[in-house]
């Protein structure tokens, strides 16, 4: 489909994907949704783009992705991706601050600057729809079962703590916060996954994905709670 108002994504993924398999692609746009009906109905479906090689039917963009034995990923199978970019991203910038700030990359701040940047980041995640995450928050959270306005509120605590952690500024503040936030979701996990066993979906990236409540929701909220103390102490 090709209109003033909309272009197939797919159908330019699947005109790409066929030239770089060395085909010589034939595109036909569909230009008014009268010429998009009037295909479907011809060919018999429900959806385009359609790609037919040597005048057999394919299918749409992911039948064509299956034709030359590439993955199709299951939006609703379990994936960690999100949370490897969130940590992986963190552990770059931590490490591009350091050396930014000391000509060295290896350093304590790092390692500070990689968990306060991780929460920050987890965060931005829960915060671009709070009402999504608090709804899957409170599958599993203890504090939010009791007072549901703390799965609106836990986001914006655990922006403000990062914050403060990353500039190492207002330690009375981010402490605490980290503290009671951190021990909060550590027990409410805990408990959930380990003794009532039960298999939920994790908030920690946000109420949009499908990353396991369990080892990864755990390792933020021990996070919090280690970075804390140790600002306490240093």
């Amino acid at each position: 489909m090709v209109m003033p108002e909309h272009i197939c994504p797919y159908g330019l993924k699947a005109v790409d994907l066929l030239k770089r398999k060395g085909f010589e692609v034939d595109d036909h746009w569909l230009r008014t949704r009268e010429e998009t009906d009037a295909f479907k109905a011809k060919h018999q479906v429900k959806t385009t783009p359609q790609t037919f090689i040597t005048g057999e039917r394919i299918g749409g963009y992911d039948d064509v992705r299956r034709y030359f034995g590439k993955d199709v990923p299951d939006p609703k199978a379990t994936s960690y991706r999100p949370v490897i970019a969130v940590f992986g991203i963190a552990a770059a910038l931590a490490l591009a601050t350091s050396w930014a700030a000391f000509g060295a990359l290896f350093t304590m701040r790092t390692a500070e600057w990689f968990v306060a940047m991780s929460m920050c980041l987890l965060a931005m995640f829960k915060l671009q729809d709070v009402e999504r995450f608090s709804t899957m928050f409170l599958n599993y959270d203890l504090l939010a079962r009791r007072w549901v306005r703390y799965g609106y509120l836990y986001p914006f605590g655990e922006a403000t703590a990062g914050v403060l952690m990353v500039a190492g500024a207002l330690t009375w503040l981010s402490v605490p916060i980290g503290l009671f936030i951190g021990t909060v979701g550590a027990v409410s996990v805990f408990k959930a996954v380990y003794i009532d066993k039960r298999e939920l979906k994790c908030a920690c990236v946000g109420g949009n994905s499908n990353v396991p409540l369990g080892f990864v929701s755990l390792t933020e909220n021990l996070m919090m709670i280690g970075m804390a103390l140790w600002m306490l102490v240093r």
